[in-house]
């Protein structure tokens, strides 16, 4: 879905959460479930940022680590770290985060779009920024992000 979507207004649910102590989210339909951290197997040769696999009620799934997705430096897992499960393009998966930070109701109208700057960073993952109160969230599009999301799916 694209940002000019939104701008009609409307609820807009999503899952906010912490990568490196900026705020990020992303839509609650997309979203499974939480879990709490659990050590993953790593799968060999697979890309910087896989972590490996978990077993989901007998199922496996691949995990992402966000901060290395987003191009940021991954901290260690810690008791605070969660894995939110995601549907995306009919694969599920889990993203590693720092921790969460809520479950929030926006109108979508609030959503503005990523401003534009010179040589400064890649946008595609962006949905939009939303200004709230407590600071600004990025709201992350789960399919820009995992557009070969089944290859993800055949290597777990």
């Amino acid at each position: 879905m694209k940002t000019q979507d939104y701008h009609e207004g409307g609820p807009l649910e999503v899952v906010a959460f912490r990568v490196n102590e900026q705020e990020f989210c992303v839509r609650t339909i997309s979203v499974r479930e939480i879990r709490g951290w659990s050590q993953s197997t790593p799968l060999p040769n697979s890309a910087p940022d896989i972590l490996g696999m978990i077993n989901l009620r007998g199922t496996v799934i691949p995990v992402v680590s966000m901060a290395r997705k987003l191009g940021m430096t991954a901290a260690a897992p810690n008791p605070r770290s969660a894995i939110v499960v995601v549907e995306v393009q009919d694969t599920v998966l889990g993203l590693l985060v720092d921790r969460l930070s809520d479950l929030l109701t926006f109108d979508g109208s609030t959503i503005q779009p990523v401003p534009e700057m010179t040589g400064g960073y890649d946008k595609r993952y962006t949905e939009g920024i939303i200004a709230h109160a407590d600071g600004m969230i990025c709201f992350l599009n789960l399919d820009r992000m995992f557009p070969d999301v089944a290859k993800l799916k055949a290597a777990a």
